[in-house]
């Protein structure tokens, strides 16, 4: 895995996303166009947590290496060195892969 040098903030996480089908479930070969935004990946990276009114910060629920199911369309996308990455709330994440 590549080292990124990046940490998101707060109660921020960096998740890489799994990789969407090429095939669907008939053998049928998808154009990337059609394929649906990655509802899982992986936890790269986390922030301190949420930050709280007495200047304190909430424990995250997530830890690097998870694998989480998250909302579709909360993620913000981005790009470095070619890979794509997602930015999401910790608040949009449905759940552990266990």
């Amino acid at each position: 895995m590549l080292e990124l040098k990046l940490k998101p903030l707060h109660d921020k996480i960096l998740i890489k996303p799994a990789k969407g089908q090429d095939k669907s479930k008939g053998g049928i070969l998808l154009p990337q166009t059609t394929e649906e935004k990655p509802e899982r990946g992986e936890v790269l990276a986390v922030g301190e947590g949420k930050l709280l009114e007495n200047g304190s910060y909430a424990k995250m629920s997530v830890k690097v290496g998870d694998q989480v199911i998250f909302k579709k369309y909360s993620p913000d996308e981005i790009k470095i060195d070619e890979e794509e990455y997602l930015i999401i709330s910790e608040d949009d994440i449905l759940a552990i892969i266990q």
